[in-house]
């Protein structure tokens, strides 16, 4: 989701006056457009699927961060040491 400055900046006067052009151009390129107040960054406006795949990765993110810290940490067992004792476990 790269950002193209000549196309993908636009103030909120331009949002105004050219609402359905914009949100068509987000759909298309799915890329997020910044939107701007007195030349600067405001907002950002962006494609709800891409937001959705956006927000789930960062969910995944999170989860990746805790794992890293248990590993870094030494909180884990190898696989077939897992596997072993829940077979025992579960009587399997």
């Amino acid at each position: 989701m790269t950002l193209s400055i000549t196309e993908d900046i636009r103030s909120i006067t331009d949002l105004k006056r050219k609402t359905n052009s914009i949100l068509e151009q987000i759909h298309k390129t799915k890329r997020p457009v910044v939107l701007t107040v007195n030349g600067k960054a405001e907002a950002v406006l962006m494609d709800a699927k891409e937001y959705e795949k956006l927000t789930n990765a960062l969910g995944l993110l999170k989860l990746l961060i805790s794992a890293e810290e248990d590993i870094n940490n030494k909180r884990y067992k190898e696989a077939r040491a897992f596997f072993r004792e829940f077979k025992i476990d579960k009587k399997i």
